[in-house]
């Protein structure tokens, strides 16, 4: 049984939304960055960049600290405020290439011990730890982690009913993106919204590992030290974007790697061989059309490589994910990439990015050889998850990816 829950959010003035609302940070080239923090006083990247004020750089707990200092600011000013009562918040996305739509919402940190909320990532420990740390200085959480269900008509109309009202928040960016919120207040209807996902075994983490592994930590750590616990604290509920499978996109991510680890390129292509039935398609560019079908960009040429049945041996559903028979067969054994996460000599580029930058990167001589595949589909992860195995990294590039200071979780 899963579950959902409303919460009080702490939000931007409607004036104040678009000005507000951030992309990651990490998102941003510095030119960008610079701009905003120079000539909009209001945007979110002021509080997750506190030092940007003394033009300094500032890490670590001091960082921390601050950031607590810029988001009590934002209060203060009535830039963000407090809902008075508890709702559910559609948030809504138009891009050029489709529309999404989903409810951010509290989700229960037992759901997730109790694997009810199933994830397919590893998780690094360090940084689990790191972000918990931030969790329990700053005191909110502002980036929701997603998590899919299967399509549910019941919820479905709901939101279409909720929507027919005007939003909350409706604002264009420069990206020709279109985002709007509503709120869900009513408790009948907010009651039959947590009827349906009651209904439902499991739900899936599909981006926010380290964000929903630092809550239960902090969770634990909380429950831990307090006498009086009761499970309805804060520290017991993440925020997350609760979106149905057909409104997510999954773009696969392609590999470059800096060397041939040795090789010649006559002796890389002959040890591709062993494995692969390959074509070169000379300047034409190849896009795989099925499973176990890859493209590769070398010495100026584009290449199709097709598994060969017999080097192909299904033993669980891991096995048959392409991301990791190109790790299998390719990477490790012949490129000598073990690391995936730590190799200097491997990046990653998503799919929403054209080969075009592969080929430009390796022509450059930055890189010598590029891979690309088809994205992962949903039925696989929820698999993996289902088997309790790992995906390696960088296997989905998944969206959407919401805007940060529309919706504050407070601890």
């Amino acid at each position: 049984m899963s579950k959902i829950f409303p919460f009080q959010a702490v939000r931007p003035a409607r004036a104040f939304a678009g000005l507000v609302a951030s992309r990651p940070y990490e998102d941003y080239s510095e030119a960008e960055l610079r701009a905003q923090l120079d000539f909009n006083p209001y945007s979110f990247l002021h509080i997750i960049n506190p030092g940007y004020k003394f033009q300094h750089e500032i890490a670590g707990e001091k960082r921390f600290g601050m950031v607590k200092n810029r988001y009590l600011e934002f209060k203060e000013e009535d830039i963000l405020s407090k809902d008075a009562n508890s709702n559910l918040y559609i948030y809504k996305i138009n891009t050029r290439e489709h529309t999404c739509c989903g409810i951010i919402a509290a989700a229960s940190v037992e759901d997730y011990e109790n694997n009810v909320i199933r994830r397919h990532e590893d998780t690094i420990a360090q940084r689990e730890e790191l972000f918990k740390e931030y969790l329990k200085v700053v005191g909110f959480n502002t980036e929701p982690v997603l998590l899919t269900y299967p399509d549910n008509e019941t919820v479905d109309a709901i939101l279409k009913d909720a929507m027919m009202q005007r939003p909350e928040y409706e604002f264009g960016t420069n990206r020709k993106e279109i985002h709007s919120l509503w709120k869900i207040s009513d408790p009948e209807k907010i009651k039959n919204i947590q009827a349906e996902f009651a209904k439902m075994e499991k739900l899936y983490i599909a981006d926010g590992h380290h964000r929903s592994a630092s809550s239960y930590l902090l969770a634990k750590e909380s429950r831990d030290s307090n006498p009086d616990h009761t499970g309805r604290e804060p520290y017991n509920f993440f925020m997350s974007y609760y979106i149905s499978e057909s409104n997510l996109r999954i773009y696969e991510y392609s590999r470059l790697i800096k060397d041939l680890n040795g090789h010649s390129k006559e002796e890389f292509l002959i040890l591709l061989d062993e494995c692969f039935r390959i074509e070169n398609r000379g300047l034409n560019v190849y896009l795989p059309e099925r499973k176990n079908q890859f493209n590769m960009y070398l010495d100026g040429e584009f290449y199709s490589l097709y598994l060969r049945k017999t080097h192909f041996k299904v033993t669980d559903s891991l096995s048959e994910l392409d991301a990791h028979i190109l790790y299998e067969k390719v990477l490790k054994p012949i490129l000598g990439i073990k690391d995936l996460r730590k190799d200097k000599r491997i990046e990653y580029i998503h799919g929403r990015n054209d080969l075009i930058e592969i080929k430009t990167r390796v022509d450059s001589g930055e890189f010598a050889v590029g891979f690309g595949m088809l994205p992962t589909q949903i039925e696989e992860i929820k698999q993996i998850a289902d088997e309790n195995l790992i995906m390696p990294p960088k296997s989905t590039y998944i969206e959407p990816k919401l805007r940060s200071g529309l919706t504050i979780y407070e601890f």
